[in-house]
């Protein structure tokens, strides 16, 4: 496979291919520019897609450089949405990016990555810089997105300071002479501002490369935090291995090729097996990616235990009732369910039970009200397929 073979797979779009092709037999390392703006303290599998492609450089011996978006951030990159990002304070933006950094180098090899805060070229600006920048983009341009094109239909309003985010984006190459851009195919807009900038100013353009967006555990979104499909690099082995097995056989496909890189061929052979196993398979392979190989093992143990043999898994959390209910007797399930703090909110966990997602020793629950009280040995709860937890009197 040639270079620029190896470089496209699993690419949804390549452009500035022959450019890119003459550079990569060039005597120079490529500068290979990815960007994420910290909105969240987590990075989730479908940053994975693109992190991959950047560490792909790295093994050719070119220069990953990562732009921590801290600037653009506290704008809010309009791409994909259907209205107005909120806005973060420094201090969080702060918090999420050092979190950011600490997850992205459980792929990027830490040695060879460059990192850049874009807030170092852009507080050095002055409002007439800005004025200048705004000049190399008109109105009509930018409702040439999808997005806003909607946004502006819809009578959605639409800030002006989003309108400055591609330049902004683009600006980052500008500065910084990246021969390559990576992004979402979402982010192909913004990137080829980048292109044109560059061209503008009399530089090399760079080439820009999207990446397919992942599918979320539901199997048709795109996985996002703000959709609740996601799988985050920080979650436990259990939660991770957990949401793996939950995905469609279909979509795991996609996940072999995004997230393992296996090849088609590979992957024929897998689908030559039963679907549960190679479901396993992947899910053992990518938390021993994020946490260990023994993880990976022991997450396969418990879920084969509780799934395949009807037994509860071992290491389940254990409360005691005090724990939960102080020095009460009695509370509806709801609070004694959320009290164990492994659900994301009260409204989870009444929408598990009522959906008919939660047992108590092995009998279903329909009622998120009903009275619990304090046992005289022990409880098991179980919530959905993933959480078990047991409650000692």
């Amino acid at each position: 496979m040639s270079l620029i073979e190896t470089i496209r797979t699993n690419t949804e779009t390549v452009i500035g291919e022959a450019e890119l092709e003459e550079r990569l037999h060039g005597n120079r390392r490529l500068r290979v520019k990815l960007g994420v703006d910290p909105t969240r303290p987590d990075l989730t599998f479908g940053h994975l897609v693109v992190f991959n492609k950047l560490r792909q450089f790295q093994d050719l011996g070119h220069e990953a450089v990562l732009i921590i978006g801290d600037f653009t951030t506290l704008i809010g990159d309009p791409s994909g949405r259907s209205n107005t990002r909120p806005v973060l304070t420094k201090d969080e933006i702060i918090d999420n990016a050092q979190s950011y950094l600490d997850q992205a180098f459980k792929v990027l090899n830490k040695d060879k990555t460059t990192v850049y805060y874009n807030s170092e070229w852009f507080d050095k600006m002055g409002f007439e810089d800005c004025l200048k920048l705004a000049r190399k983009m008109t109105v009509a341009r930018m409702l040439e997105r999808d997005d806003f094109a909607k946004r502006y239909a819809s009578n959605a309003p639409i800030s002006m300071i989003e309108f400055m985010y591609p330049l902004i984006q683009g600006y980052d190459s500008l500065v910084l002479n990246a021969d390559v851009e990576i992004g979402g195919t979402d982010q192909l807009f913004n990137m080829l501002v980048g292109r044109a900038l560059q061209k503008d100013a009399g530089k090399l353009e760079q080439a820009v490369i999207t990446m397919p967006l992942l599918v979320g555990l539901d199997g048709s979104k795109k996985m996002s935090k703000s959709a609740d499909n996601f799988i985050a690099f920080t979650d436990s082995p259990k939660q991770m291995f957990g949401k793996i097995m939950s995905v469609s056989d279909e979509t795991m496909w996609d996940y072999y090729r995004l997230l393992l890189e296996f090849d088609q061929a590979h992957i024929a052979k897998l689908k030559e097996g039963h679907p549960m196993a190679a479901k396993k398979h992947l899910a053992a392979a990518l938390v021993g990616q994020f946490h260990s190989m023994q993880a990976g093992k022991r997450e396969l143990e418990q879920f084969e235990q509780v799934f395949s043999k009807n037994k509860l898994p071992d290491d389940m959390p254990t409360f005691t009732w005090s724990d939960l209910m102080g020095d009460d007797d009695s509370g509806p399930l709801l609070e004694v369910m959320a009290q164990s703090e492994l659900f994301e909110s009260k409204g989870a966990v009444r929408r598990l039970v009522q959906q008919g997602g939660v047992k108590i020793d092995a009998q279903k629950q329909s009622d998120p009200n009903k009275t619990i009280t304090r046992p005289n040995s022990e409880l098991i709860f179980q919530a959905g397929k993933r959480i078990f937890f047991k409650v000692l009197g």
